[in-house]
């Protein structure tokens, strides 16, 4: 039996960031779980957000693919403040959904798993909002050291994933 695990992430992917999530699902697959996501594998039939709570409510842990939907040079971030500034360098935002779908995880208190694409930040992304450590998705071929270090990230989770699944 596999272990229903939710996951969070934007329905449409470039080459390369489907690549990598296809090999997260198969390291997840490999350990015993099962992706479960609102859209992807479940469909709603009441309003999304909604619908994100009661499947989550039924997984026994949470993975967070940050991949970068929109990438801009310029702006100003906090306009009109007095701590506003110019963009320096590249930007990249996720899906605000992984925002919301982390939120609810978090305040089921399951195990989180979360992942960045590079340039990434901002909410569940940041460095220090929690006990959660923010792994760099690596987006092509990975090597040998990266695919094994890769495979011991998931195996932790899916410990605490498990022990999550006899709890309940």
């Amino acid at each position: 039996m596999l272990i229903p695990i939710f996951g969070s992430c934007p329905t449409y992917l470039n080459k390369d960031q489907d690549d990598a999530k296809r090999l997260i699902l198969g390291e997840l697959g490999h350990a015993g779980m099962e992706w479960r996501s609102v859209g992807q594998t479940d469909y709603p039939t009441s309003y999304p957000l909604r619908e994100v709570r009661v499947l989550a409510k039924h997984c026994c842990g949470g993975v967070i693919l940050g991949f970068s939907q929109f990438v801009t040079t310029r702006g100003i971030w906090k306009a009109g403040t007095p701590k506003q500034e110019p963009q320096q360098g590249t930007v990249a935002f996720p899906t605000p959904w992984n925002h919301l779908e982390s939120g609810i995880l978090f305040a089921l208190d399951v195990p989180l798993l979360i992942f960045r694409e590079k340039n990434i930040s901002g909410g569940i992304f940041d460095n220090g909002v929690s006990t959660l450590f923010i792994h760099e998705l690596e987006i092509g071929k990975l090597n040998k050291q990266q695919r094994k270090s890769l495979r011991e990230v998931i195996r932790k989770f899916a410990a605490d994933a498990h022990l999550n699944y006899y709890r309940k």
